[in-house]
């Protein structure tokens, strides 16, 4: 089981720090990155984007992460929600600019990873859902 949190927990990680790097990129002009590829979104720069990708999909990453690897009782919500957040994000960017990196589904990829080895904690393993349980049962419910 450790080995399993330790390689959820680095996954999911790399995938954070990806998304804090591409959001600062995003942030400070997205430099030969072409704007028409923005054309029909609502956006004219990259920096509303690179905001989002830093803030919501680099964030979620970052603290699922460290649930994992505290083996938190919501380490599994937690990681789920992060790989839904990744997905949406990716199927997102590539409604609107298209498929144009090798990234984009690699990066899919890596949030399939993210489910798979998320659906395999067990949240009832986890130490403070193991303390919990046990001042339950010594209170007699």
């Amino acid at each position: 089981m450790a080995a399993l949190r330790y390689t959820l927990g680095a996954l999911l990680a790399f995938i954070a720090f990806n998304a804090f790097g591409g959001g600062i990129y995003g942030m400070t002009g997205a430099g030969g990155v072409p704007t028409e590829w923005l054309a029909g979104s609502p956006f004219t720069t990259y920096f509303v984007p690179g905001l989002v990708l830093f803030v919501v999909v680099g964030g979620s990453c970052i603290a699922a992460a460290a649930a994992v690897l505290a083996d938190k009782r919501y380490a599994r919500p937690a990681a789920l929600a992060a790989a839904m957040i990744v997905t949406g994000w990716i199927t997102t960017q590539i409604a609107i600019i298209g498929a144009v990196s090798w990234l984009q589904p690699a990066t899919l990829l890596a949030a399939l990873l993210v489910t798979l080895l998320a659906w395999e904690l067990d949240p009832e393993r986890a130490p403070d859902a193991r303390r919990r349980l046990a001042r339950a049962g010594r209170a007699g419910v």
